[in-house]
């Protein structure tokens, strides 16, 4: 199945993408409760909201992404720095993906650089047990 069918299935299922699906299966089947999609989160220099893909029962907020663009990045360091009380971990598809041609950092070194969590594929068990 190519990845333009996978997207069409997730949107049907009410998801962006083939990855934020597997994740909420995934997370069902650890009978680990979650919000998709409920919560917007302003920050700024422009009045913007962030929201996050999911809000585990616990209150960590996972972010699903299969690329890692730079706008995408520079609003996390904004949300990071606005809201330091907030958890927020990435779930990459490939987290040794450059975040450019140029680049040789990847999202994990990125990740590691700035502080945040993040896995690949799918949000790690321990996530929803802490």
């Amino acid at each position: 199945m190519g990845a333009p069918k996978v997207r069409q299935r997730a949107i049907k299922a009410g998801f962006r993408s083939g990855l934020e699906q597997d994740n909420a299966k995934h997370l069902k089947a650890l009978r680990c409760g979650f919000e998709y999609e409920k919560k917007r989160i302003p920050y700024v220099p422009k009045q913007k909201t962030y929201t996050p893909d999911f809000i585990l029962e616990n209150g960590i907020i996972v972010e699903t992404k299969g690329r890692f663009l730079a706008c995408d990045r520079t609003k996390h360091l904004l949300i990071k720095q606005q809201h330091p009380d907030l958890d927020i971990r990435f779930v990459f598809t490939n987290a040794r993906q450059k975040i450019s041609k140029r680049s040789k950092t990847t999202y994990a070194d990125w990740c590691d650089k700035h502080g945040f969590q993040y896995a690949e594929g799918l949000v790690p068990a321990s996530w929803t047990r802490e």
